[in-house]
């Protein structure tokens, strides 16, 4: 079987939203994007560099997934485009428009019966970079496996956070932790087995 693994990157406070440049997610007048860049270090990139060396599909919100297709495709010569480009992208969307991007594919009707069904079909594990509202739909089915969360050294007090109110409480068992010289701390979490009684 797949396993289902979220990288996010977070901040102190629990933000995920738009880390990568400024103008990447200005929903709910969001103004704060890009605060992940400074931040930066080999040592976060030899971590990507790892992740992306290694087979997976990706499963995206359809909000991720026009983000990354209006700039990976182009970019072949990049690792990371090379990798993504090269995976199957499984898009979880509402939205009716074309998934120009190859090798995507729509997944629709019931969503929880669906990514189960997926989750047990042959090929790699599917990883989830950002997709929040489709993160949270999995963590509340029970679909996570693994979170990877790279975390980072700052507090925003506002904006989409990894587990908003009314998310389903949990448990988790600490896998693995590295930090890198910038503060940024990479954990791997799987979930713990809910408690009897």
């Amino acid at each position: 079987m797949r396993k289902i693994i979220a990288i996010t990157h977070v901040t102190l406070d629990g933000v995920m939203q738009a880390p990568g440049g400024p103008e990447e997610d200005p929903r709910g007048g969001f103004t704060q994007g890009g605060w992940s860049a400074p931040y930066r270090s080999e040592a976060g990139m030899k971590l990507v560099h790892e992740i992306m060396a290694g087979p997976f599909d990706l499963l995206l919100g359809g909000w991720t997934y026009r983000l990354f297709a209006s700039y990976w495709p182009a970019q072949g010569d990049d690792p990371i485009g090379r990798a993504f480009n090269r995976a199957t992208k499984y898009v979880v969307t509402r939205g009716q428009a074309p998934l120009g991007w190859e090798k995507s594919v729509r997944v629709a009707g019931e969503i929880a019966g669906e990514l189960l069904r997926l989750k047990a079909s042959e090929g790699p594990d599917l990883h989830v970079w950002g997709s929040g509202e489709l993160l949270r739909t999995l963590y509340g089915a029970g679909l996570v496996d693994e979170h990877r969360l790279w975390v980072f050294p700052v507090v925003l007090g506002r904006g989409r956070r990894l587990f908003p109110d009314g998310i389903p409480p949990g448990e988790f068992a600490l896998v693995e932790s590295r930090p890198t010289p910038t503060g940024v701390l990479l954990a791997t979490y799987r979930p713990r087995p809910a408690r009897a009684g």
